[in-house]
């Protein structure tokens, strides 16, 4: 999955207007415009297309854990430079206040099924011995889960598994 991917299905999940993205951006001390986050919410072959870096989804997705759960105190963390599946799957764990339980539910709704030792794999430390790479199929259905979760009425959007 790309990072306008992941970006655009959180944004049709949680039904967020471009203002509301924009807010999640400075929540996290990130200076985006609105010209740039139209950019990244088109599609590759559209006209205008931006492609979203590492750091510009660490930063959304910090400011996104601030939105939900509200702003810690003192200086805000710095988004990283590199992301991979297991953080975005960390942030978005943390920004929801999911637990376990939470999360297999969430990838039934999905038709996917995990066992929770599969699920602690991906949140532990890459250097533990039982760390597992989360790769995309297991970040898209997550998603999805999501998404049946907060809008199962809503048909089409970014709802496709490709």
């Amino acid at each position: 999955m790309t990072n306008n991917d992941i970006l655009r299905r959180i944004r049709y999940c949680f039904d967020l207007k471009d203002n509301a993205v924009l807010k999640i951006f400075s929540l996290a001390e990130f200076e985006a415009t609105a010209e740039q986050v139209s950019g990244w919410l088109k599609k590759e072959e559209d006209e205008g297309f931006l492609k979203m870096r590492d750091k510009e989804l660490a930063a959304f997705l910090n400011g996104f854990i601030s939105y939900k759960r509200g702003k810690r105190d003192g200086e805000q963390p710095a988004p990283e430079s590199n992301l991979n599946n297991n953080m975005v799957f960390q942030k978005l764990r943390i920004a929801l206040n999911l637990k376990a339980g939470d999360i297999l539910a969430i990838f039934e709704q999905a038709g996917f099924i995990i066992s929770q030792h599969e699920l602690s794999a991906f949140f532990r430390k890459p250097s533990h011995k039982n760390y597992r790479e989360c790769k995309d199929q297991v970040l898209r259905n997550f998603l999805m889960g999501l998404q049946h979760q907060l809008r199962p009425d809503a048909n089409g959007g970014t709802g496709s598994t490709s």
